[in-house]
């Protein structure tokens, strides 16, 4: 049963860092060391961001809180404050973000109603609260009260791929089913100043966002499919379970995210693979570069490095993630659903194969975990069996955001 994803929707809050500033307000916290202040300024110059989003609208110089709780811009102070403030900011703006990702992906699919969504799978790691998001979603859209509803937390920045594979089980079992991804992270909420190198790497990297898709194996001639889901593959490398973690303490939660992650990846990055291409036939052996379209969680600058010096990628294929990082930086879960809406987004190709293109896409996180899809970027939505496209990824600029706050 071939099972399709019908709309890719993405969503991020309104206040906008601008890293270089953000870079001169965390090298100015008092407390830090020598050796501190000259790792803020490498990890947020080396990151490859321009801007990133929050939901924390107090991260800003130009909005003077009453009674601040993340930054004093009056001082120029970043607080501290406890993990039961930031979570409860959490469940009011992240709700904001899971419903209005939601909303536009059910508003992009004109062919279904709320009414017709079956289950829902909502993903986060940076909060916690219950109801959930998943209960939230339901109440604010409408939809029928009896829809499964399944959360996914904790899981970090691989756990898209695990929802949208669950996703095509639902549809596999039922073909009648529908089925709404909503992904979230505030991951801004967990930032603060610190010597530590993992924390400052955290702070330079991560931002808010949210990505929403709907997934059915229905048929819909008045509305074509984006992508139809192939295959998906979990791999755990043999080393680096105490190199990426994601730990709850009294001030947040704390990211490990060891510097040699990247070097991890670079030794297994192709066995990781290998277990995906070997699903289709018509890709074994065949040289990496000639998958047209590769949609890499940018975790970092450093591993999107590794990853097309070690598949032999070509600049233009790596694109979609680098701009991605570089408009948005890393939103966990949310940030390789950004980068195939990029994907999407590229002008459709001609070719004898009726414009079918394949996607190969992967994501790291805690374990160290490798999660890999293959999907296919239609033109014809009701083509039963996938072509096997080679050539290079169209190179497009990204649109900036339309504002930038400091």
């Amino acid at each position: 049963m071939t099972v399709y994803l019908r709309s890719l929707e993405t969503a991020v809050p309104p206040t906008v860092l601008i890293q270089t500033e953000a870079r001169d307000v965390f090298a100015a916290q008092p407390g830090l060391t020598r050796l501190g202040t000259r790792l803020v300024s490498t990890c947020f110059d080396s990151a490859a961001i321009d801007t990133r989003h929050t939901a924390v609208d107090e991260l800003t110089r130009d909005r003077q809180a009453e009674n601040p709780r993340f930054f004093d811009a009056g001082t120029g102070l970043l607080l501290s404050p406890s993990t039961k403030v930031r979570n409860d900011i959490f469940a009011t703006e992240a709700t904001k973000l899971f419903i209005e990702a939601a909303q536009k992906a059910l508003d992009a699919c004109p062919g279904l109603t709320t009414l017709d969504i079956t289950h829902l799978v909502t993903v986060s790691c940076t909060g916690f609260f219950n109801p959930g998001p998943d209960y939230k979603i339901v109440r604010a859209l409408g939809l029928d009260p009896a829809v499964q509803r399944y959360h996914l937390g904790f899981m970090g920045c691989y756990a898209a791929f695990p929802a949208l594979r669950a996703a095509k089980s639902f549809c596999e079992a039922d073909p009648d089913a529908v089925v709404l991804v909503v992904c979230a992270e505030l991951c801004s909420l967990h930032v603060r100043t610190s010597n530590d190198p993992d924390t400052i790497m955290g702070s330079a990297l991560f931002a808010d966002g949210a990505a929403a898709a709907i997934v059915t194996a229905r048929e819909d001639q008045d509305h074509p499919a984006l992508l139809q889901l192939d295959h998906f593959e979990t791999v755990l490398t043999p080393v680096g379970e105490e190199s990426m973690a994601w730990n709850i303490g009294d001030e947040g939660f704390e990211m490990v995210l060891g510097n040699y992650v990247p070097h991890i990846i670079d030794d297994h990055i192709i066995g990781a693979l290998e277990p995906l291409l070997s699903r289709d036939g018509a890709l074994r052996g065949l040289p990496y570069r000639d998958i047209r379209h590769w949609a890499i969680h940018p975790g970092g600058r450093s591993i999107l490095d590794k990853v097309q010096s070690r598949l032999e990628l070509s600049d233009e294929q790596l694109v979609p993630a680098r701009e991605t990082l570089r408009n948005y930086g890393n939103m966990s879960s949310a940030t390789v659903l950004f980068v195939l809406r990029h994907i999407l987004d590229l002008p459709q190709r001609d070719s004898a194969d009726d414009g079918a293109e394949r996607i190969c896409s992967m994501a790291f996180g805690p374990g160290l975990t490798v999660e890999t899809a293959l999907f296919t970027k239609l033109s014809n939505p009701r083509r039963e069996h996938p072509p096997t496209l080679a050539g290079e990824a169209a190179q497009t600029e990204s649109a900036q955001p339309e504002s930038a706050l400091a």
